[in-house]
């Protein structure tokens, strides 16, 4: 797996839906798209798949999918994210076969033994801070919890990219990497920006520190 530091999940807000969105993320030129419908129906989440998958492969970026495994090869995804109600990732990786890409959501080092062990690819750990964008919120981590998680996987022996979620802002950039985590992932802070491609250039010039 391309280990990419920065993830984009797909949202929408009144200025812009969630093509419009994977579209900014890719032009301020973020390299991993996940699109993430919660509610949609598997036509509608189809029909944007379509035009969005084109647009990863125009830009070179990773193309994710959330949770649902069934539509992985419809729409030509490179892998899915699994929440942890959703499908196993053991189960996932026998439908989707060792090529396909597969995170899972972690909150506790629990989580993240769960997803190691049964072969995830990366983790989504958070959430860091309180965020709209996500219903049932998991407890927030903070810098602490980070620190933490890290430390723990260290002394367990387990290395897997694990990225940081969850209502992350710039200005929190620094200090999150700081704890030893191996990228972030954003939505919100982007797209309410009041330049989202400029706001992502940004934050991947921070994030890879060019």
């Amino acid at each position: 797996m391309r280990r990419v530091r920065l993830q984009f999940i797909t949202h929408f807000n009144d200025r812009y839906g969630y093509i419009d969105s994977a579209r900014i993320a890719l032009e301020g030129g973020c390299k991993w798209i996940q699109l993430r419908m919660k509610g949609a129906s598997d036509d509608e989440f189809c029909e944007v798949a379509a035009l969005v998958e084109p647009l990863c492969r125009k830009y070179d970026a990773m193309f994710v999918i959330d949770d649902r495994v069934h539509l992985v090869s419809k729409v030509n995804a490179d892998g899915v994210h699994l929440g942890r109600n959703d499908m196993p990732i053991a189960e996932a990786r026998r439908i989707l076969g060792s090529n396909c890409i597969i995170g899972g959501t972690a909150n506790t080092v629990e989580d993240i033994e769960r997803i190691y062990a049964e072969g995830g690819d990366y983790i989504g750990c958070g959430p860091f801070r309180f965020t709209t964008t996500k219903e049932k919120l998991s407890p927030v981590l903070g810098l602490e919890g980070y620190a933490r998680l890290t430390a723990q996987m260290a002394e367990k022996g387990i290395s897997i990219p694990i990225v940081a979620i969850g209502g992350i802002k710039f200005e929190d950039i620094d200090d999150i990497m700081a704890t030893g985590v191996s990228g972030i992932a954003l939505s919100g802070s982007i797209l309410n920006a009041e330049n989202p491609v400029e706001e992502m250039r940004r934050t991947v010039k921070r994030i890879y520190k060019e």
